[in-house]
């Protein structure tokens, strides 16, 4: 059962690293006054190290371990609404999509690959784009991970050329049809 206000308990944003998730999320919880929670940034909370430490440390598998247990985590009952703007491999498992499923309404945010590399370009803390062609390494990531979003999303939204304020309420339009209709 949905709020009267007719939001979900929580947002969820999912998409691939740039494509806006935090910088909609801030917006969202703005707007709303829920929190923001990062997973990534419970993540390195969790493990006292950054991501990029644990990935050099630990590597990804580590990683993934510890972005489930935070899902987890944030899925246990009586938590309050929130905003959660989710790390861009945590849907590789199929646990945490239907984790993320259950969370509440899923936006999965998109961006165009240029814009992804001009987002993240002077990012060293993206492991994943430590690559000697992060063009590529961007292009392989959205063909693996896209179906995966498209399995979980309520909303699919292409977030380049577009304000932050546009896509959040954007999102709270949609999110709101969403469950008054439902």
């Amino acid at each position: 059962m949905q709020p009267a206000d007719g939001l979900p308990k929580n947002i969820v944003l999912v998409g691939l690293m740039g494509c806006g998730k935090t910088t909609v999320g801030r917006k969202l919880q703005t707007m709303l006054g829920y929190p923001l929670v990062d997973t990534d940034h419970l993540i390195e909370e969790k493990a006292r190290l950054t991501i990029t430490d644990i990935f050099a440390r630990r590597g990804e598998q580590a990683f993934r371990e510890l972005e489930s247990a935070v899902l987890n985590e944030l899925s246990a009952p009586g938590t309050p609404r929130r905003i959660i703007a989710t790390g861009g491999g945590i849907v590789g498992r199929r646990a945490n999509r239907r984790l993320l499923s259950q969370l509440g309404y899923v936006v999965w945010l998109q961006a165009p690959v240029d814009v992804i590399l001009q987002r993240t370009a002077r990012n060293r803390d993206r492991p994943l784009l430590q690559t000697a062609n992060p063009r590529e390494r961007i292009e392989k990531l959205i063909i693996e991970r896209s179906p995966l979003y498209h399995e979980i999303a309520d909303l699919e939204l292409e977030t380049a050329g577009l304000e932050t304020e546009e896509i959040a309420c954007g999102i709270l339009e949609s999110a709101r049809y969403h469950f008054t209709r439902s």
